[in-house]
């Protein structure tokens, strides 16, 4: 699935061709994806002006010149593909088309189809099912080592199970939990309680530094993900730890290897000699 970096780097793209521009048709080919569409959303997004394009956790959000916002999520394979004009063939898998009065056209395509939209008036989206239990963005200015520390207190779980919570902070996901964890020099099994306080500290400017890192990459491709430009993300040769099981540690001075656990069904890459 697309994390946080990936997300980013597809809104940025976005931004660049739709922010200010009037949806001039808008083609749903489909009722469903992951979940029900909204109701006549073709027609709701047609002649709308696209104010902002905003990110929140992985959520895309398109801020309409209405009042209302859609929100869109990649789901495991979802792509959202611009083009100069409007292609005269229909590719596989294209479910939803949206056409600028400029003739930008993006396509979401996706052949999983757990992507989906919604839509939804701005005003009230911090209250949206989507929204309403998610805790701060890792980006932002108000996650800091005393926020972290203040959301890790009292629990148990290991570090890499607390961070990969959404209510905790939003938007990371494993590889990036993965890496930040052994940039910081912590280890996946600590249980959250104790990285709460100074290590905590430590760890806010790792998990910040490596989504940057990412984003300037491109974002990581490992399956699906390509950005709007139809590119692949780069920030996979620059993994540290992740995906490197039985590879000597890339620390200077560290004579250890990277080890590969099994965490909540998720694969977790650490190295046990320098992460504590």
């Amino acid at each position: 699935m697309p994390e946080l970096p990936e997300v980013e780097t597809v809104r940025r793209g976005l931004e660049r061709r739709l922010k200010g521009q009037v949806l001039a048709q808008v083609e749903v080919r489909r009722p469903d994806l992951r979940f029900p569409l909204p109701e006549r959303l073709a027609e709701r997004l047609t002649g709308r002006r696209i104010d902002d394009l905003r990110r929140r956790a992985k959520y895309l959000l398109f801020d309409l010149d209405d009042g209302n916002t859609l929100i869109g999520h990649l789901g495991m394979s979802g792509r959202m593909n611009i083009h100069d004009a409007r292609p005269n063939a229909v590719a596989p898998h294209e479910h939803v088309v949206f056409v600028a009065a400029d003739g930008t056209t993006v396509t979401f395509q996706d052949h999983r189809r757990f992507g989906y939209f919604d839509l939804h008036p701005t005003v009230d989206l911090p209250a949206h099912k989507y929204f309403a239990s998610l805790g701060p963005e890792p980006l932002g200015s108000d996650f800091t080592g005393a926020e972290l520390t203040r959301r890790l207190t009292g629990k148990k779980t290991p570090i890499k199970a607390a961070l990969l919570d959404q209510r905790v902070v939003a938007g990371l996901g494993n590889i990036y939990v993965c890496e930040a964890l052994f940039r910081a020099g912590i280890s996946p099994r600590r249980s959250a309680l104790s990285v709460a306080g100074t290590r905590a500290e430590r760890l806010v400017p790792h998990i910040k530094d490596v989504l940057n890192d990412a984003i300037a990459a491109g974002g990581s491709t490992l399956r699906d993900y390509v950005q709007t430009s139809g590119e692949l993300g780069y920030f996979q040769h620059d993994f540290r730890a992740y995906g490197r099981e039985g590879e000597a540690c890339r620390k200077p001075g560290c004579a250890g290897s990277v080890k590969r656990i099994v965490q909540s069904g998720r694969s977790t890459f650490y190295c046990g000699s320098c992460q504590r």
